[in-house]
């Protein structure tokens, strides 16, 4: 079975997939899923064994991923009876689980969520603990979630886009699910909006495929396929992402990698973005600097509300 959510040993706090990823990429943060343990999100069947009754990852550390991200159950992971993680690899249908999120977070908060790490007991050879990891206590959790089930709100872009993606194919759900940014509420379908149709709404999460990313070896711009049509006529898009914003990001090393081979990539990609809304520009050309042309353009202003990705089935 597969689920979004676990209880992290090292963070004494239950997580999501996504803020795993999240910290497996950021610089600024002493993490590495591999030399976590991940228990049952269950306060119930986490308290019946000990730390050695682990999960195991999915798409915890890929920069670029297919299918969605989760925890699973080990071949020797054990729950307690009626214990609601402790159900079959497949659903229903018979089909694999892995490809579509079911978990909608509610809320997509705009501050990213803080995390204190536990202070392990540092042994005298290797910095080992001097005991054995004892199972956590069985307490509620009160910085992200106090239930068992997935947290209703999630500070990790991902997890959303996430969401619209993998059920591309249920509008219907799309249409029911809510989500809340910031003061706007909207279902998720119609928070997503095509870069083509960005004129309708602002403060929506808007996507695209990806015609080109020009590297400009310190800052990138990308530039969408679909164009705006403004009295009949039409004009491209594109969102630039400065150096300065580039150098400062705590997940620097992970987006360059990403962002570069994008840029040389032949498969279909897409760019989700959240916070800001292109506008219509007026820039010089090169040919002749005294004419200009016009474009929807917008800079980025924080890399965590921007995504590439593939996105199969979306148009």
């Amino acid at each position: 079975m597969k689920f979004d959510t676990a209880y992290s040993l090292s963070l004494d706090d239950k997580v999501s997939i996504y803020d795993v990823r999240d910290l497996n990429f950021d610089e600024t943060t002493d993490f590495d899923s591999d030399k976590d343990s991940f228990l049952c999100p269950s306060d119930a069947c986490r308290a019946a064994f000990d730390a050695t009754n682990v999960l195991s990852t999915f798409n915890a550390k890929n920069v670029n991923y297919l299918r969605t991200p989760h925890f699973k159950n080990k071949p020797g992971t054990r729950h307690i009876d009626g214990c609601r993680y402790a159900s079959s690899q497949k659903t229903a249908n018979g089909e694999s689980d892995d490809e579509r999120e079911e978990n909608f977070p509610s809320e997509f908060v705009l501050t990213r969520r803080q995390y204190e790490r536990k202070t392990p007991t540092v042994g005298t050879e290797g910095g080992l603990p001097q005991e054995p990891p004892k199972a956590p206590s069985n307490q509620a959790t009160t910085s992200h979630s106090n239930s068992d089930s997935t947290p209703d709100k999630t500070s990790v872009f991902a997890h959303p886009v996430e969401c619209y993606v993998s059920n591309i194919d249920d509008k219907d759900k799309l249409k029911a699910m809510p989500l809340k940014i910031g003061e706007h509420t909207a279902t998720y379908w119609a928070f997503f909006k095509k870069i083509e149709y960005l004129q309708d709404n602002k403060g929506l999460i808007y996507w695209g495929r990806i015609k080109a990313i020009k590297d400009y070896t310190s800052s990138f711009r990308i530039d969408f396929e679909k164009k705006v049509w403004l009295d009949k006529k039409p004009y491209s898009v594109n969102v630039y992402l400065s150096k300065k914003l580039i150098e400062n990001y705590r997940k620097r090393t992970a987006f360059l990698e990403q962002i570069k081979a994008a840029a040389s990539s032949e498969r279909p990609l897409y760019c989700f973005f959240y916070g800001v809304t292109p506008a219509l520009k007026q820039v010089p050309s090169k040919k002749n600097p005294e004419q200009t042309f016009g474009v929807f353009s917008a800079n980025i202003e924080n890399l965590d509300h921007l995504i590439i990705r593939e996105a199969p089935g979306v148009e």
